[in-house]
């Protein structure tokens, strides 16, 4: 009886540790694609899967430390990758930019590997590549260990991480090009036409460029940039089961309770009796109605006098929301 007691409470025991441990809430962000300043979230910053979204960070180091004509001789073991696969086959040559494609349109695990170990020399230099990258953007939350996105409890990130490398990849003209193609014909030995796995893409609903992802253990993520006249934002879903839907109603109830404001127009203010600065340009910002009364602007100046120019901070809630350098006579 005692030994049967003793199994029965391990046995509860190792259920409660695996459902304190592993149960992963579902995450999302919106943050502003052009400041990256959340706008709304929940859970935004808890560590999690992100399965394929993990190729945005992929495609922007392989576009950085490679040439979109290099062409790539496809390794016995890139074609082995477990998961989505676009058929590459061992030995036939294919270019960095056709491999992009692969990777963002079809979500090519071979694709991944392959590039990964064109631009990185290997698939662990590539991953250490992608770490640093990640560490210089204080990306805090993200640690990588495949270029794929295939699971292991270390690949971690969060929706504001993830959302913020879409943000910082999409200003890349080659990753926006490539992650906005809804089909692209490739040269492959398959030769056939890939067609964008995001379907929002081909909806009239606003979305311009993102990522699919999905592993058993991550659910459903999804990363997603839309455009509505000259507002630009960028949602992140992680563990949605009802991501398409979810996207759409968030990008709507951002476009719909914020919008572009000018600031500050562009000119010379007055700081003080001796120094007066110049803004080249208007400040504008996308803001609700709430917190455009909750603005404030502030001028940091250097005590070194010889420092002619200073920051122009837009605060938020004692938040600096925003910051351009202004030059000072």
């Amino acid at each position: 009886m005692k030994l049967a007691k003793f199994i029965i409470t391990f046995a509860f025991s190792l259920m409660f540790y695996f459902s304190l441990h592993h149960v992963v809430k579902a995450s999302y962000v919106v943050i502003d694609a052009d400041t990256g300043r959340t706008l709304i979230g929940n859970n935004e910053h808890a560590r999690m899967p992100i399965a394929s979204l993990t190729k945005i960070w992929t495609a922007l180091i392989a576009i950085e430390n490679s040439n979109l004509d290099d062409e790539v001789v496809i390794s016995r073991e890139a074609t082995m990758s477990e998961g989505s696969s676009i058929y590459l086959e061992p030995g036939e040559v294919v270019t960095v930019e056709t491999l992009l494609y692969g990777l963002m349109l079809r979500s090519g695990n071979d694709a991944a590997y392959a590039l990964a170990e064109h631009a990185g020399g290997s698939v662990e230099g590539f991953v250490d590549l992608m770490n640093e990258k990640a560490l210089y953007y204080r990306l805090n939350q993200t640690y990588f260990t495949n270029p794929s996105g295939l699971h292991h409890d270390l690949h971690l990130s969060s929706a504001y991480d993830t959302a913020q490398m879409l943000r910082i990849a999409l200003e890349n003209e080659d990753f926006l090009k490539i992650a906005s193609t809804i089909q692209y014909k490739s040269n492959t030995k398959n030769g056939t036409t890939w067609l964008n796995k995001h379907r929002l893409l081909r909806e009239n609903v606003g979305a311009v460029a993102g990522k699919t992802g999905y592993t058993k253990v991550a659910g459903r993520t999804l990363a997603t940039y839309f455009e509505k006249e000259n507002e630009r934002i960028i949602v992140v879903t992680l563990n949605e089961a009802n991501d398409w839907q979810v996207h759409k109603q968030l990008a709507n109830q951002v476009f719909e309770e914020y919008d572009v404001k000018t600031i500050v127009k562009k000119g010379k203010y007055k700081a003080n009796d001796n120094i007066t600065v110049q803004l080249k340009e208007p400040i504008k910002l996308l803001i609700s109605e709430e917190e455009e009364d909750q603005l404030q602007n502030v001028l940091h100046l250097s005590r070194n006098q010889d420092v002619k120019f200073g920051i122009w901070h837009v605060f938020l809630n004692n938040e600096s929301i925003y910051s351009t350098k202004v030059k000072l006579k």
